[in-house]
């Protein structure tokens, strides 16, 4: 396996990787986060808020577990990924629900029209694009006024006692757990840890979402602040797309 540059981030690399890790990978997360993944899952389907009627982008979605706990509340979800492995295995688990769609996109450049959902959502993919603030502006362009991006992503647990065993966690277990698993995704879970360990803080993926014109920009965290969930809505009053800057942090919800 080719390991992707983690400041690169090529959409051929990245996608190419999930590819090969498709078919075992929400077992491997599950025996990784010791079943907190479920845990956050709610959590994030309750920030959505999900129901009958709306339309929902989930972007990242790979096999569509997200997806489904959201279509679980009766919302019709368009399961964005770039990893034609993953969308593949999604088809397959979920053939059965007419509630979900899957369709290849380009978190950059998003194939949907202006103000085409209720929400959109992305769970641990926002690090993996190669320009996340672009796809944070895309997810902003196509979601209605009043419509809420929620984003859950692994962070920076602020205490010090947590952070340097979640390091070591991080750069010595997870690779090697993940290896036992399935062979080709050591590797991949290599690139996975590099990539949180770059990734910025709660604050600053505020100051991103400000700057993408969302508004009410908010976080909490979760199991720590291994992860953290972040919130942000559409302004009712916006008539247009463009974007605004902003030097202000976040604050915790």
């Amino acid at each position: 396996m080719t390991r992707p540059d983690t400041e690169t981030k090529h959409a051929a690399d990245v996608s190419a990787m999930f590819d090969e890790v498709s078919p075992r990978y929400d077992l491997i997360n599950d025996v990784l986060t010791v079943g907190n993944d479920r845990l956050w899952r709610i959590a994030t389907t309750r920030a959505v808020a999900p129901r009958k009627g709306m339309r929902i982008l989930d972007l990242a979605a790979g096999t569509g577990t997200s997806s489904a706990a959201l279509a679980a509340h009766g919302a019709h979800v368009t399961a964005a990924d770039f990893s034609e492995g993953m969308l593949a295995e999604g088809r397959k688990r979920h053939a059965g629900n007419d509630l979900i769609d899957f369709v290849w996109a380009d978190a950059t450049q998003l194939p949907f029209d202006d103000d085409t959902f209720d929400a959109a959502t992305i769970s641990y993919g926002l690090r993996n694009v190669s320009d996340p603030r672009k796809a944070l502006a895309e997810m902003r362009r196509v979601v209605k006024p009043g419509g809420r991006v929620v984003i859950a992503e692994f962070s920076e647990p602020p205490s010090a006692l947590i952070r340097r065993p979640y390091q070591l966690y991080g750069r010595h277990v997870l690779p090697r757990v993940a290896g036992l698993i399935n062979r080709e995704a050591a590797e991949a879970y290599r690139y996975l840890n590099d990539s949180i360990e770059a990734w910025p803080d709660q604050a600053e993926l505020c100051r991103w979402m400000r700057g993408a014109g969302l508004d009410r920009v908010a976080f909490r965290n979760l199991t720590f602040g291994i992860v953290a969930l972040h919130r942000g809505f559409v302004s009712k009053r916006a008539t247009d797309h463009s974007t605004t800057d902003t030097s202000k942090g976040g604050a915790s919800q």
